[in-house]
């Protein structure tokens, strides 16, 4: 019989791998985030690393589920171990491993897969270990809304991203004073996008809080309240900081945003004709083609041309700034890949002021995303290792499925998936960026807040969905509407789908067999 703070090694070791597989969260489901923000030039690698590691951190630790499932989706029941509590610590061990190694290896691979159903995966194969296949809820409220998410998930966000970027398309974009008409629109545009976004974090993104028991009136009123203050903001700050700035081309600063009507007057700044060019596909003006890169794509020099550098020599402080920096030093944007070009030469290209002006709603969008994500996504990681922290502890199985989380354990969660977006994201985010199709911040934006309103929508609904295949799917849907077929990679969409289907069977069939390895092994009779 198991006695408390019994298998200590267990827990250890499921430290060590919770870790590595919170570090896989943060470099695959993290890029869904902030890959159309890098890829269109709105937010730069390294700042979008930056930024994520406050809002992925802090979504992890202040709004991370107070209790996480113990088994997420409800596709074994925990019962069944309850009078073997050493037996679901084992379990919870090898599904957190065998999620982790599909989930690394699917990002090495640049494949964009569902954590949460990797996570899944890896439940499902340990408990057809221990139980057999009739244990596991096969039915639409287990596995069946998986694989109906792999359909439905895709198709619903690309259709509401759609439209999105059609009413910004013909409403904007396509108009002959497409300026002005921005200008007057992004109001509305800050008003629907944060308050969608602020009904988000609440309903979706503050589980075990008292926010998220609030009415769903509540919900909505408190939403367009916040919606409301942004869209004066930005009539009364943002838009007449956007007209000195882009319009008049004053030279003014970020940061004048906030005192603009006590701004004075701004000698323009002259803008030479090919770095106007460059902003039509880099809202920062920084062209990546131009840069010189490593064999690996890393930029390692911006600022001389090839014919004026000259052989230098590395010192160590380099070196080690090399190692540390390698995830951030990477080119993502594939403006200049000869694979994809022919895909970017189908998208069409508008005003790079518009285009400029959209960049800062598609920060906006990416930030919450991805506070969202953190306090949700990171129960993958600390929900089993709640489990087996609680069982270790506590010698007892919690029936109800639920754990408490303690804040050390959500802290050590966010700073693995931090840590694993700086080092490894800048894979998927080079596949879910320009390699599927061109994106600029008209398009990103588009897509980002497609994919966050069909989660909400779809939640709501209790229909299955999943982030990854919700920015997959508005990805490939803002490709289409350039009215060409050749606007797509049509290669990369279908790896990223076959891998969506292997990652139950493959996680699965890692963690059982680990877990028949480690449970049914010979032993020594005393």
């Amino acid at each position: 019989m198991m006695l408390p703070y019994d298998y200590t090694w267990m827990f250890a070791v499921t430290m060590v791998i919770a870790f590595a597989d919170a570090y896989g969260i943060g470099a695959n489901d993290v890029a869904n985030s902030f890959a159309t923000s890098v890829a269109s030039g709105s937010l730069t690698l390294a700042q979008a690393c930056i930024v994520a590691c406050f809002t992925e951190f802090l979504g992890a630790f202040l709004l991370g589920a107070n209790t996480a499932d113990t088994i997420k989706g409800g596709i074994l029941s925990v019962s069944r171990f309850a009078d073997t509590p050493e037996l679901l610590m084992l379990a919870m061990t090898c599904a957190i491993f065998g999620s982790a190694v599909w989930v690394l290896f699917a990002t090495y691979q640049g494949w964009p897969v569902s954590t949460t159903h990797s996570i899944v995966g890896a439940v499902l194969g340990v408990g057809i270990a221990a139980f057999g296949g009739n244990s596991i809820n096969w039915g639409w409220k287990g596995v069946g809304q998986i694989i109906c998410s792999w359909f439905l998930s895709p198709i619903m966000a690309g259709i509401i991203s759609a439209i999105i970027y059609s009413i910004t398309k013909y409403g904007i974009l396509r108009q002959k004073d497409s300026v002005k008409w921005a200008l007057r629109i992004i109001p509305l545009y800050f008003f629907f996008t944060t308050a969608i976004e602020a009904f988000y974090l609440i309903y979706k993104g503050a589980p075990g809080t008292s926010a998220s028991k609030m009415s769903v009136g509540i919900i909505v009123g408190i939403a367009f309240g916040i919606g409301a203050v942004f869209a004066l903001f930005a009539v009364f700050f943002f838009c007449p900081w956007l007209k000195r700035r882009v319009v008049d081309r004053e030279e003014l600063k970020w940061y004048h945003i906030f005192v603009i009507p006590f701004v004075g007057y701004r000698a323009p700044k002259e803008i030479p004709t090919e770095t106007k060019e460059s902003i039509s596909s880099s809202s920062s003006g920084k062209e990546y083609p131009s840069d010189i890169k490593d064999a690996e794509g890393g930029v390692v020099q911006t600022d001389e041309t090839a014919e004026d550098m000259e052989p230098k020599k590395i010192s160590l402080k380099d070196k080690i700034l090399n190692v540390l920096l390698h995830g951030i030093r990477k080119d993502v944007r594939n403006l200049d890949n000869a694979n994809v070009k022919s895909v970017h030469a189908a998208a069409e290209i508008y005003d790079s002021d518009v285009e400029y002006m959209f960049s800062f709603l598609q920060v906006i969008t990416a930030c919450m995303a991805s506070f969202a994500h953190g306090s949700n996504d990171v129960s993958n990681a600390v929900g089993p290792l709640s489990s087996v922290f609680d069982i270790w502890r506590t010698a007892q199985v919690d029936i109800t499925n639920k754990v408490p989380v303690p804040l050390w354990i959500l802290a050590y969660g966010g700073v693995a998936i931090d840590i694993g977006l700086a080092t490894f994201g800048y894979r998927i985010i080079r596949v879910l960026g320009n390699n599927i199709t061109l994106f600029t911040p008209t398009r990103g934006f588009s897509a980002e807040l497609g994919a966050a309103l069909t989660v909400l929508t779809c939640t709501k609904l209790g229909l299955p969905v999943s982030t990854t295949h919700c920015i997959t799917g508005a990805t490939a849907a803002i490709g289409l509407c350039n009215g060409k077929l050749s606007a797509v990679n049509w290669k990369m969409l279908g790896w990223c789908f076959g891998s969506w289907i292997l990652t139950l069977p493959v996680a699965g069939t890692i963690a059982g067999l680990l877990f028949s390895f480690a449970a049914y092994a010979p032993a020594l009779v005393k």
